[in-house]
């Protein structure tokens, strides 16, 4: 990935610094940067990628300067999300509901009798949900870092088609340590999961957009956990040659498989080779980028639940947003406080009082809101390529990290009133309050610091060339161009 440079007869190849800050020339490189510069606007000499430095593959579709500020018609721009979103949004919706299928499979297949066919004893049932974030936790920097160098939609479908193929062999598992060791291969093959989503979203969505696009193929967790119970129980009672709980492996891999195909063949790896679009359609995805500055038991009530609520959040924000208010944190805590309601309901309300407890449970589904707009500001809160890879791979450590220790907050010897368990969700949630509120204060304060250094600079804030690091590939914090959502 490189910056731009232009080839010149008879004259080394200048290439132009992207940082947003003047570096003092020597006077006889100051003449030929004029000459150059000068050359170029007479001849609108033709501009191409260097083979180094640190810029975004995206210009290469600007045969010249021109080309980077051609007008885009409002309709036009339009015409092309809306192609966007169906290149993109049903293949991640689809992929995403199947993550939330697969998390009901084991669930039902102890349901179905695998506890007594494997002899499986004491906490093996609980390590074989934590083993499978083990193997996740494992895998999650390398294929974090593989994303970046292979065209991520084959990637993406490859792992899914593989996670798929480890999903079927469980069948076969004779035993904890066959089955457990299957379990966290799926584990590090979907480590790829929710941060390759997130970095597609970023790809080709502007920082407005991101939340909704994020909270449409979240939905699909609500839809996934629905279907996903419906499945298992249609599954579980089909009467054949194999215990039913083999039918629950063998069915949900098999779509994954087929699914993986579908979208190692359909679903692009970036605007650049997208070939569902035209030239100039590529063009205008890339440009209305600029702004940027990146480069167990479930309900099918639960489900809808979950959707309802990651949507209304979504688009609430959304239209804030529109309005020039920046309200993601505040979602985040509203979003908040009915799980934190529901948490503190399910661990006072007495066991008798099932209509109240069921309400609780309830009200813990519209935290998925609040997870995906914390989803949408970290990937609208980091720049740079390499930057978001790690950024999300050390997320996605946190989110592993949480799954291997939450079975064992739920001890059997406490059941069914988990204290235990409860209190340490009311204390994460009420900690993440605390985190968010700081956050929020933290972004606000390095906006406004900005600002104030880039008023006293010359120009002022009206000036900025934000031209200069729309696509330079650099991070954040050396992006002064940049501005925090929060």
């Amino acid at each position: 990935m490189g910056l731009f440079k232009r080839s010149a007869p008879h004259a080394d190849d200048i290439t132009p610094s992207a940082s947003p800050t003047s570096v003092p020339m020597r006077e006889k490189d100051a003449d030929i940067t004029h000459a150059e510069t000068a050359s170029a606007v007479e001849h609108h000499a033709k501009w191409k990628v260097s083979k180094a430095g640190d810029g975004d593959v995206a210009m290469a579709l600007f045969k010249s300067p021109d080309d980077i500020h051609e007008p885009i018609d409002p309709a036009e721009e339009a015409r092309v999300v809306r192609k966007i979103d169906l290149m993109i949004l049903p293949y991640l919706a689809v992929c995403y509901a199947f993550f939330y299928i697969d998390k009901t499979t084991l669930s039902y297949a102890a349901i179905f009798g695998i506890r007594k066919d494997l002899d499986l004893v004491g906490q093996e049932y609980s390590w074989l949900s934590s083993i499978f974030y083990f193997g996740f936790l494992a895998w999650a920097l390398p294929t974090n870092l593989l994303m970046q160098r292979l065209p991520i939609g084959k990637y993406l479908g490859f792992n899914i088609f593989l996670w798929g193929v480890f999903l079927m062999i469980q069948s076969a598992a004779r035993n904890f340590a066959g089955l457990a060791a299957l379990r966290a291969f799926a584990g590090a093959a979907e480590a790829c999961s929710d941060p390759s989503f997130m970095l597609i979203t970023s790809m080709w969505y502007t920082r407005r957009q991101q939340p909704i696009r994020m909270g449409i193929w979240y939905t699909a967790n609500g839809f996934g956990i629905a279907l996903g119970g419906l499945l298992g129980f249609g599954i579980g009672h089909i009467k054949g040659a194999l215990p039913s709980w083999k039918f629950e492996f063998l069915i949900i891999g098999a779509l994954c498989c087929i699914w993986g195909v579908v979208m190692f063949i359909f679903l692009p790896d970036s605007p650049i080779t997208a070939k569902g679009l035209t030239q100039r359609e590529k063009r205008i995805a890339v440009e209305r980028l600029r702004d940027n500055q990146t480069g167990v038991e479930n309900k099918v009530p639960y489900g809808c639940i979950i959707a309802i609520s990651i949507l209304t959040c979504v688009f609430l924000n959304d239209y804030m947003g529109r309005h020039g208010r920046q309200t993601r944190c505040w979602f985040i805590l509203l979003f908040l406080c009915p799980n934190i309601a529901g948490s503190f309901g399910l661990r006072f309300l007495a066991d008798d009082n099932k209509a109240g407890r069921l309400v609780s449970y309830y009200l813990t589904g519209p935290y998925n809101a609040a997870f995906v707009m914390i989803l949408a500001m970290t990937t609208a809160n980091t720049a740079g390529h390499t930057k978001k890879v790690i950024t999300n791979a050390v997320l996605f450590l946190g989110y592993c990290t949480g799954n291997i220790a939450g079975p064992f907050f739920y001890k059997t010897s406490q059941a069914p009133q988990y204290p235990l368990g409860i209190w340490s969700m009311i204390v994460s949630h009420l900690t993440e309050v605390v985190i968010i509120l700081i956050l929020r204060f933290h972004l606000s304060r390095e906006n406004k610091r900005r600002d104030r250094i880039q008023s006293q600079m010359e120009g002022g804030l009206e000036g900025r060339d934000l031209d200069a690091t729309a696509f330079s590939d650099m991070t954040d914090r050396e992006n002064l161009n940049f501005r925090y959502l929060y």
